[in-house]
């Protein structure tokens, strides 16, 4: 299995290079096109992403394969040489793929080492649910799990608290507590700019923002770019 994962916010230039750079890195040269899957977005949206895309050379020279060109996507879904997944809103991206019978599908051809990128949405999806994304429900999916290829949570987008706790002001860390007053499960908050790969096993952090690794009953643990975080695939 093969994963990149971003945080999303990877737009100002020092953190676009870097994305460009690991997507290089990622792919190499037996790839050529990646299926292009913007369901996050509303449906008048997905031109545009793939437009934005080229623009801001997030494609980092891969042709990118909209799906939504397809009469059959489960078709597309299983002849494609790549997947990459657009960010938006996790809930309607996660209610599109049941909608359109992908998510079984597409988690078969990720297990089978298709290569796959996530950006914001895009990388809830492969969490066990997306209980931890921070978006709105705009729309509810038949059921909050996901395609379940990690074993931990990512909190995509995560923010540092600077607040002045006297004021009592919500954050990140806080959300994640409740999470963990009703489940078990390991929380990664993926600090914008930040990139997740997968390599079977293997796990690394790329990127230079970090994130912070939340385990229930614990103190939340910061990690950089090269510290080891294998322990998060056990």
């Amino acid at each position: 299995m093969r994963l990149l994962l971003g945080s999303g916010g990877h737009v100002p230039m020092d953190r676009r290079r870097v994305l460009i750079d690991e997507i290089r890195d990622f792919l190499g040269k037996s790839v050529s096109k990646c299926l292009f899957i913007p369901y996050a977005n509303g449906e008048y949206l997905w031109r545009f992403s793939v437009e934005e895309y080229h623009e801001l050379n997030f494609h980092a020279g891969y042709e990118l394969d909209p799906i939504f060109k397809y009469e059959d996507p489960i078709k597309a879904v299983n002849e494609a040489e790549a997947f990459y997944v657009d960010g938006g809103n996790t809930y309607r991206l996660l209610n599109t793929l049941y909608q359109k019978g992908l998510i079984e599908t597409l988690k078969k051809r990720i297990q089978e080492g298709v290569p796959y990128i996530g950006l914001s949405a895009g990388t809830n999806i492969v969490c066990p649910t997306i209980q931890t994304t921070n978006d709105m429900p705009i729309v509810m999916p038949p059921t909050l799990n996901a395609m379940g290829l990690l074993p931990f949570q990512v909190n995509t987008h995560f923010i540092d608290s600077s607040a002045d706790q006297n004021m009592r002001t919500e954050t990140r860390a806080l959300r994640i507590q409740e999470f963990h007053e009703e489940n078990d499960t390991m929380v990664v908050g993926l600090r914008e700019g930040s990139i997740l790969r997968v390599e079977g096993e293997k796990i690394s952090l790329r990127g230079f923002a970090g994130a912070c690794i939340f385990t229930k009953g614990q103190s939340p643990k910061d990690v950089l770019s090269d510290d080891p975080i294998d322990f998060l695939m056990r």
